[in-house]
């Protein structure tokens, strides 16, 4: 039996994870798509599936000031329109007391 913390962590992952591609959003240089709120993000390849899960202060933010998955993604010489990111704010998760660090 899981509790309700493991219940709601699956519903994140579950989130992140099978949202559909088209359904995430693109790359883009000023990330406007995004909220500037407290959540989770993942990098998603249209085949591969999650390539990076991270957790952000600021999603927008977070996103636009750089990210080692970007290099990853260049390197590995990933067609830009073949990743997306799929993010969960917190705030509809957060339960009183519980915070993002």
């Amino acid at each position: 039996m899981t509790n309700p913390i493991q219940q709601e962590a699956r519903q994140i992952l579950d989130t992140l994870a099978f949202t559909p591609f088209d359904q995430c959003h693109p790359l883009s240089h000023d990330f406007d798509t995004i909220p500037g709120k407290v959540g989770l993000y993942a990098f998603r390849h249209r085949i591969q599936g999650l390539l990076y899960i991270g957790k952000a202060k600021n999603l927008r933010d977070r996103l636009r000031g750089g990210h080692k998955a970007f290099l990853w993604g260049w390197l590995a010489r990933y067609d830009p329109d073949d990743v997306r990111i799929a993010f969960v704010t917190l705030n509809q998760w957060q339960k009183p007391g519980l915070s993002c660090h």
